[in-house]
């Protein structure tokens, strides 16, 4: 029982410190040497703006709304 009770102790007090160092991770602020680094091409959400764009309207025409609007209503795209 105390082998049993020591190993989950030993497990929490790991998990502690590894929530402890991610938590320390995502308070720090973007330095201003780094934002040439995050400003690539590649580290966008959508890398390719053509792309982005066409599934974003093709979604739009499928769903019947008009962008961020939020407007209800359905549609085939058939404007």
């Amino acid at each position: 029982m105390a082998w049993s009770r020591r190993r989950h102790m030993r497990r929490n007090l790991l998990l502690l410190i590894a929530l402890t160092l991610l938590a320390g991770c995502a308070t720090s602020p973007v330095q201003p040497w780094e934002r040439g680094r995050l400003a690539r091409w590649d580290m966008r959400w959508d890398p390719d703006p053509l792309k982005a764009a066409m599934a974003e309207h093709a979604h739009f025409s499928k769903e019947g709304t008009a962008g961020t609007i939020g407007a209800a209503g359905g549609g085939c795209g058939c404007n």
